[in-house]
């Protein structure tokens, strides 16, 4: 598990894009000397209920596991535009693949003590994670940045560790995605995560009303059952 993530996740986690200032073209401009300033979307979301005590415990449980793996999609999100940038000026197949053999260590250098700390779940969670915020699974991504073989070697390789880098996030399909979901805009509200906008188009409010009556325990009793035994 651990191999996987140190040789996959350099390609994407790279260096974080600093927020941009706002200036006057963020604002509206009503008359000479009068600006309105366009306020974000407000979502007031009910407490979560729970039907037992070992709902609440197994859903807190997978909200941890969570919020260990967003921070490094949420990088991948950011910095990958960045990446790109950088790449689109070398035209040269040898120097792109130096130059991307050289991000790969430094991030190992920077992020490998942190991946280390990552159980299974995280990591699926991120693989999850990582097509949500960038749009494209990790086997698309090492596809694109390395080459299909590697690509194929790395996803053989995964699937020792019953793990598939082609794996997508589709909260409207699967239940346990819509759980991850569901912690991940609780915690955008309650400041807990800072909010980044997906790259995948997800109806949050749409999906509430899907699962309004998903069994919770039962979902992640079913993973642990399928994953972890």
């Amino acid at each position: 598990m651990i191999f996987i993530l140190l040789i996959v996740c350099p390609i994407v986690l790279w260096c974080q894009v600093p927020k941009r200032e706002k200036t006057l073209d963020d604002y509206y401009i009503i008359e000479n000397d009068s600006l309105t300033i366009p306020l974000d979307e407000v979502i007031v979301l009910d407490k979560r209920n729970f039907k037992s005590t070992r709902e609440r415990r197994y859903y807190y449980w997978y909200y941890k596991k969570v919020h260990r793996a967003y921070p490094f999609a949420k990088i991948a999100a950011d910095t990958l535009v960045e990446i790109n940038r950088e790449l689109d000026g070398i035209k040269s197949k040898r120097k792109r693949r130096r130059k991307i053999k050289k991000i790969q260590e430094y991030m190992e250098g920077e992020f490998s003590e942190q991946l280390k700390k990552l159980t299974r779940t995280e990591g699926r969670i991120l693989i999850k994670l990582i097509h949500r915020q960038t749009g494209e699974t990790m086997y698309e991504l090492i596809k694109e940045y390395r080459s299909g073989w590697k690509a194929f070697w790395y996803n053989s390789t995964a699937q020792m560790f019953r793990l598939s880098l082609k794996k997508e996030y589709r909260p409207q399909d699967e239940a346990l995605d819509f759980i991850v979901e569901d912690i991940l805009q609780r915690s955008f509200l309650n400041g807990s995560l800072e909010r980044r906008d997906p790259k995948l188009e997800i109806d949050y409010m749409a999906l509430m009303s899907q699962y309004h009556d998903i069994d919770i325990e039962a979902e992640i009793t079913a993973y642990i059952n399928k994953y972890m035994k």
